[in-house]
């Protein structure tokens, strides 16, 4: 392990910097949002424009890394990133701060595709399931860490873009003195989305259901502390807590995956997720405490639902395919990604209640385990015996160059 940490410090120094500034700016955002008095579903529309950005990016940086190199496409990436934060800070404006999130997406895409395919030139084989694991649990420590830096600076002040511009320059430093030089980046040729529909439904439906709640968490999450008068150190504590729930519960809900058919797992952890996401609304009316403990659970829930849907995937696939068919999966949760905001906070404002957050997260997780449910009952979804299925792995979804260090996408197990 300590090898490990020692060779890729560079790289896994600059992906928590990153995972810090981006972790911080969609709370910050999203709060000055609603301080500013945007409403909540034009809240949510400026958001959405992130993810579209996100799903453009993914058809067009590839390109730009293998033009300029990696070192060259990082650092543009990155300054086209900070530049966008800076343009937020100088103007606000519904219509800029939407233009502003799109290339905050591409960017962000960018920075993500040139850390993991750098990552996969330097990761032999039997180190790639570790080099996989910290790589993930870097992006949610740097995610949990960034909400704690909400507190640094006043909501309206522009303390926060200066501190999101600085971690977001701050990550170039360790890539640009790295010792590797112009890495490849690795081909992906996509397989045919009506192959992967039939064989693959219930990862496919899950990756899209995550997509629609993982959205809305980050963009309505400091929308809905805000509307129930939470403070801004409360509403850090809620963000952080909720991402640490997601990668504290990546090892029981992995094991329990391992063990019983995921074509139950998956449908059984959505209507939990149904049924929690309701107690919540409880929880968020008693202690701060209690509602603390309750929002652990329901981030472990909420974010495991990706992780689990990606290994029912490439359950029924050979391995030589887990990154094309990565590929598709990211899409679907791109698209979830891109209605989440809307939806959600369409929902919030036609309940007018800002409880309307979680009853949305339950309606989500109950029509995804109901989906669930029929599909496997009507055999649409292939029953595959527990011990050939392939290993849960701890997951945050960035890009489909991830999968090329997964160690499910080795042939030769």
């Amino acid at each position: 392990m300590t090898s490990i940490l020692k060779s890729f410090i560079a790289l896994y120094t600059a992906t928590l910097l990153l995972a810090m500034s981006l972790g911080l700016l969609a709370t910050f955002l999203s709060l000055r949002l609603t301080v500013e008095e945007f409403s909540t579903q034009v809240t949510g529309m400026i958001l959405t424009s992130y993810f579209i950005g996100s799903i453009i990016g993914t058809f067009y940086c590839r390109r730009m890394i293998r033009s300029v190199g990696h070192i060259r496409a990082f650092t543009a990436f990155a300054a086209l990133a900070t530049a966008m934060v800076m343009l937020h800070g100088f103007y606000i404006s519904a219509l800029a701060w939407g233009v502003f999130r799109f290339f905050c997406g591409i960017a962000t895409i960018g920075l993500f595709m040139t850390i993991e395919s750098w990552l996969n030139e330097c990761t032999q084989s039997e180190t790639r399931g570790r080099v996989f694991s910290i790589y993930m649990v870097m992006c949610y420590l740097g995610s949990s860490v960034g909400q704690q830096l909400l507190n640094l600076g006043e909501i309206k002040d522009q303390t926060l873009f200066f501190i999101i511009g600085f971690l977001l320059v701050s990550c170039i430093i360790p890539i640009a003195l790295t010792r590797s030089i112009h890495p490849e980046i690795p081909k992906v040729e996509p397989v045919k989305l009506k192959k992967i529909l039939k064989k693959a439904p219930l990862g496919i439906l899950g990756c899209f259901t995550a997509g629609l709640m993982n959205s809305s968490f980050y963009t309505m999450g400091p929308v809905f502390c805000h509307q129930i008068n939470l403070s801004v150190s409360q509403l850090s504590y809620f963000m952080t807590i909720t991402v640490l729930g997601g990668l504290l519960f990546q090892w029981p809900l992995g094991l329990f995956s391992d063990r019983f058919d995921r074509s139950i797992v998956i449908p059984i952890s959505s209507g939990l997720f149904a049924v929690i996401s309701v107690l919540m609304i409880i929880a968020a009316q008693s202690s701060f405490g209690i509602f603390m403990a309750a929002t652990a659970m329901f981030g472990g829930l909420m974010f495991t639902i990706y992780p689990s849907a990606v290994a029912r995937a490439h359950d029924m696939f050979e391995p030589g395919d887990v990154v094309n068919v990565s590929s598709a999966l990211l899409l679907f949760f791109g698209i979830g990604a891109v209605i989440g905001p809307i939806a959600s906070s369409a929902i919030i404002e036609l309940l007018d209640s800002p409880y309307g957050f979680y009853i949305y997260f339950s309606g989500i997780g109950a029509i995804s385990a109901a989906l669930s449910f029929y599909l496997r009952q009507r055999e649409i979804a292939q029953i595959i015996p527990v011990e050939d299925q392939v290993d849960f792995m701890i997951m945050k979804h960035t890009t489909q160059m991830a999968m090329q260090i997964d160690p499910r996408s080795e042939i030769d197990k």
